[in-house]
């Protein structure tokens, strides 16, 4: 872990970050050398902390779906960069994210 709002594991980058309305983690993945692939993903929460977490395939996408439990969000990340979500580097600041 780099500082409290970014860390790299298992060839993923997670970077935390807050805008005027959300808290924001997103995901990055790169496989590969030449021709490598390239997989996003990303989970917003109100900047209150307490709404609803939305799955969305890139920090500014469109909402895929909603969760109360970070757990179950970081399945669908996982789910959508094709890894295990276990592998997912999570940020300190980033820790305490769902309901």
């Amino acid at each position: 872990m780099t500082d409290d709002r970014t860390a790299d594991d298992n060839g993923i980058r997670a970077t935390y970050e807050e805008t005027e309305t959300e808290r924001v983690l997103a995901f990055e993945r790169v496989t590969g050398g030449e021709g490598a692939t390239h997989a996003t993903a990303a989970i917003a929460q109100n900047l209150e902390g307490y709404a609803m977490l939305k799955v969305r395939p890139s920090a500014d996408g469109d909402e895929l779906e909603r969760y109360y439990g970070f757990d179950m969000a970081l399945d669908h990340v996982g789910e959508l960069l094709g890894v295990s979500p276990h592998e997912l580097p999570v940020p300190e600041a980033a820790a305490d994210m769902g309901m």
